[in-house]
């Protein structure tokens, strides 16, 4: 399975995307607001062949040479009949600042609700992730809920929680078209 974009393919995750994948996932930075820590080559390489056998990561390549510069986190919840997916992305940060993940997460969300007739896109960040949650509104998702101290990935010296809050965005099938053209001229 493939999308295009004018300058993107999305496409299903292959083995030999690891190196690419390590290329962004060995930069604690990147994983700043993410559950885990950096990854090594091995483990990167395990992740690229766990996700070549599933639907739920989408590998962001560049049109031009193939490159993968992100991924894209898509997944339906529970229950399925209603019909709801969830969008994450973890981005190259060699590639930030371009429109790629704006471009690559409208494709993905266009997807969703043309062929898999979703209901509802929800996407969560840290509320200090600026630029995760201007992303959402980018793609016209509408900040639903502001939760304190939701859940954590890390822990203190003495094993402690870290808790952090979360912002959850939503977009429904029938917001995106009302975008009729402009959900369109937006890829």
């Amino acid at each position: 399975m493939l999308m295009e974009t004018d300058r993107l393919i999305v496409r299903n995750f292959k083995q030999d995307d690891w190196n690419d994948l390590y290329e962004y996932l060995s930069q604690k930075e990147v994983l700043r607001y993410e559950p885990g820590s950096t990854s090594s080559q091995d483990e990167c390489m395990q992740l690229a062949s766990e996700r070549s056998k599933g639907n739920n990561f989408w590998a962001v390549c560049l049109k031009e040479n193939d490159k993968m510069i992100g991924h894209l986190y898509f997944q339906q919840t529970d229950p399925a009949e209603f019909l709801t997916w969830e969008l994450g992305y973890i981005f190259n940060p060699s590639y930030y600042r371009r429109g790629y993940a704006t471009e690559a997460s409208k494709r993905i969300i266009q997807y969703a609700f043309e062929e898999l007739g979703a209901h509802r896109i929800v996407a969560m960040c840290n509320p200090g992730n600026a630029p995760s949650w201007k992303l959402m509104e980018r793609l016209h998702m509408r900040r639903e809920g502001y939760f304190k101290k939701k859940a954590f990935f890390r822990k203190n010296d003495d094993g402690t929680p870290i808790w952090h809050d979360a912002y959850e965005y939503a977009i429904l099938q029938e917001e995106w078209a009302e975008m009729g053209e402009e959900a369109s001229l937006m890829m």
